[in-house]
């Protein structure tokens, strides 16, 4: 077996004994301040606390349990706990909003993921690990809504395109689409695809294994329009870990993050649980 499917099938039987055990608690994020972290610079010494949304969607993590290391997201803390020395029961999970998370001041994690895109903006509140995932912008829509037959980005202009505000997928929207009546703000994916669904927008912008369930599972006769591509000067969509500004753990995630990157175990899990992008054509 070589050292890349060593280390994930490693990682997953971490995991299962973590399961067994139902060690890792979830709990509900709070105010931490910088007294409270360990000389380590660890929110909890002994523990790796890991935040994530509320909820934690598929394929990122499986029924919102991260703790059970399934689905993509969960898969790579476990792992990026791992390079760090942390045990599966040495993990915690607490929850925070996307918002929380990369607004400046003190958090009650060591480590947060819910695909958060590296950006300049961003990085002037929070820090940043190395991507370990780069993924595209995809447009989804319904069978029986306009954009459905769109094969451009011209095609898509006059129509109602939402997102998720202070996101990417929002930021794509505007800078790559420019829609004619503006990008449509909704509070979360799940709000979009309920207008999706109810006819108020025409299409939405999600990430693109986000697009590929929420197109599968969650809409009836759900269709990927296509992926949306990169402008000069549009950010970038490399998700990272957050950590507290100027966190003293900022270059051994990064270390780590990076071990996972060139040992093939990033790639691995990848190909586990997300989807491909050959499935969504390009836009133009």
């Amino acid at each position: 077996m070589n050292r890349s499917l060593a280390r994930v099938a490693s990682t997953a039987a971490a995991v299962a004994a973590l399961a067994l055990a139902g060690c890792a608690a979830d709990t509900t994020a709070d105010d931490t301040t910088a007294d409270e972290a360990s000389s380590g610079g660890y929110v909890n010494e002994g523990t790796l606390t890991i935040g994530t949304g509320e909820p934690a969607y598929y394929p990122w993590a499986i029924d919102d349990d991260p703790s059970s290391g399934e689905g993509f997201e969960a898969a790579v803390a476990y792992a990026v706990a791992d390079e760090l020395g942390f045990g599966v029961d040495d993990v915690e999970w607490v929850r925070t909003t996307f918002d929380e998370a990369i607004a400046p001041g003190p958090k009650s994690f060591d480590i947060n993921l819910q695909q958060f895109s590296i950006t300049p903006e961003r990085a002037e509140n929070v820090d940043f690990s190395s991507p370990y995932y780069t993924t595209s912008q995809v447009v989804v829509t319904t069978g029986d809504s306009p954009a459905a037959d769109a094969t451009s980005i011209a095609d898509l202009e006059d129509l109602l395109i939402g997102a998720q505000t202070g996101t990417t997928s929002f930021d794509a929207i505007e800078r790559v689409i420019d829609p004619s009546q503006g990008a449509q703000a909704f509070n979360s994916n799940d709000d979009a695809k309920l207008a999706l669904e109810n006819g108020q927008v025409d299409a939405i912008v999600v990430d693109l294994p986000t697009a590929f369930y929420i197109s599968g599972a969650e809409l009836t006769d759900g269709v990927l329009v296509g992926q949306l591509p990169e402008i000069d000067g549009a950010e970038g969509d490399d998700f990272g870990l957050v950590l507290a500004k100027d966190s003293p753990l900022t270059d051994d995630v990064t270390a780590a993050v990076d071990a996972l990157r060139e040992d093939g175990t990033l790639d691995a899990l990848a190909a586990e649980w997300l989807g491909g992008e050959d499935e969504a054509p390009l836009l133009e």
